[in-house]
């Protein structure tokens, strides 16, 4: 059986993490295609946080309903939540519209300009 002396191109491969060439050919799986993330919708922006309440000031740039799922999300934010209930002007309401700001019962703290999303 033969040894195959090694060159300066297996040398570079091996550096570069690549495997050097050998007789046996490795198969390789196909890489499956990745799961499609459901497209969010943007609907507003987290304006103000009540901490000793934990309610959520929120601008709204999109429409959003007592029974949503809204997803905030920033820079150390996750949090994906059912709204529960929204006021404005400290009145509760069942729907708001884009450019009205209403306050939300959150379950986490959240920071101002964290993103919400519908999901």
């Amino acid at each position: 059986m033969a040894v195959k002396k090694a060159t300066k191109k297996d040398a570079k491969k091996q550096a570069s993490g690549m495997p050097a060439k050998s007789s046996e050919q490795v198969k390789v799986k196909k890489e499956e295609k990745p799961v499609k993330e459901e497209k969010l919708k943007e609907i507003g922006k987290v304006t103000h946080f009540f901490g000793g309440i934990g309610v959520a000031a929120i601008k709204l740039s999109g429409e959003l309903k007592v029974g949503d799922t809204v997803l905030i999300k920033g820079a150390t934010t996750d949090l994906k939540q059912k709204v529960e209930s929204m006021q404005i002007d400290r009145k509760a309401v069942q729907s708001a519209k884009k450019g009205q700001e209403i306050g939300t019962k959150v379950d986490d703290t959240v920071r101002e300009h964290d993103v919400v999303y519908k999901a």
